[in-house]
């Protein structure tokens, strides 16, 4: 019996461990953010709420903890409910898997990059709840665009990961950072990762691909019936979410935790120090993009996704398993 307590203690221990930082770093990813887009624009940004402005987010928190939660009367209350729970509970769960060291990750599955595909593939159905259940046009309209957007460009990140899974022969992530230890994915399948990180801008809706809420044409969005900390579930699960593709990306081919060059001093930097720069450096990215790329037309979004990064990546797939097929260097030969 005590021997029960002891893991279901030691698991929540385990669990809490990895959401408060998570939360705590969502937070602050939204400061930074706005400090990145004033920076390209020439503008402060957040400056006045706490040293340099780091309590904006807090600020923010607060106003959405104490805001009146609205319900539409002709809304589907249930499900008008459950949509932020669900995108944010499925932004959360994600991070189970992710490594932050050899020895340091929540669950160590064997199949943990297809845990990780399916959950972020599943987070498109609290924005089509959300949408749907608020019963207007403009949050339906968002959340049918969200629907064919996330699909199409699932269908991409899916065949670029093919390729990593050929190189690093395994799916659990542990294995695919310890492959990259002579050299990280990016240098031999850099036209991927740059693939890969266009498609993680749409995957999140990101701009300039954040058609489902964009506010010329759908005020917010799937967003828009929402309010008070509703609404911020939303904005936590969707940074969150765009945190998770940043790890996955590290992951994937950055080489995760691994120092670029094992000499003195990298080798004593501790290994989730190196996976937190490189999520923050892809991070920075995704906000130089927000800050300086125009929004797409949706057509031209579905074009992108469907004629050219998905032939490009079946064709890279190609390539890749001829090559380590010809020189014999597919795992486990």
């Amino acid at each position: 019996m005590f021997d029960y307590l002891n893991i279901i203690f030691l698991e929540t221990y385990k669990i809490l461990f990895l959401l408060v930082p998570v939360l705590v770093s969502v937070a602050m990813i939204v400061w930074l953010d706005r400090r990145v887009w004033a920076f390209v624009q020439k503008r402060r940004g957040p400056n006045v709420v706490g040293p340099f402005g780091l309590f904006q987010s807090l600020a923010d928190a607060l106003k959405y903890l104490f805001k009146e939660i609205i319900i539409p009367a002709s809304a589907n209350k249930i499900i008008f409910i459950l949509a932020p729970i669900i995108t944010m509970t499925l932004a959360l769960i994600g991070w189970a898997v992710i490594p932050f060291g050899e020895n340091f990750v929540v669950a160590d599955i064997n199949v943990g990059i297809l845990y990780l595909f399916a959950v972020s593939s599943l987070s498109v159905y609290g924005i089509i709840m959300g949408g749907w259940a608020s019963n207007s046009k403009y949050p339906f309209l968002g959340a049918i665009r969200s629907a064919a957007q996330m699909v199409s460009y699932e269908v991409s990140i899916g065949v670029i990961i093919i390729n990593v899974l050929l190189c690093a022969g395994s799916l659990n992530l542990k294995d695919i950072v310890i492959a990259q230890e002579n050299m990280w994915f990016i240098i031999p399948l850099f036209p991927m990762f740059v693939i890969f990180f266009i498609s993680a801008l749409a995957e999140t809706n990101r701009p300039p691909f954040d058609l489902p809420e964009a506010e010329a044409e759908l005020v917010a969005g799937y967003q828009t019936e929402y309010s008070g900390m509703m609404y911020a579930m939303f904005w936590l699960g969707e940074y969150a979410n765009i945190l998770l593709m940043c790890a996955l990306g590290s992951i994937l081919f950055l080489g995760g935790w691994l120092a670029p060059i094992e000499i003195f001093p990298f080798n004593f930097i501790p290994d989730f120090v190196w996976l937190i720069f490189k999520i923050l450096f892809l991070f920075i990215l995704f906000a130089l993009v927000k800050a300086i790329v125009p929004r797409y037309r949706y057509d031209q979004l579905m074009k992108l996704g469907w004629k050219i990064f998905l032939p490009m990546s079946l064709i890279w797939v190609v390539l890749t398993a001829s090559y380590l097929f010809y020189f014999n260097l597919l795992p486990g030969n």
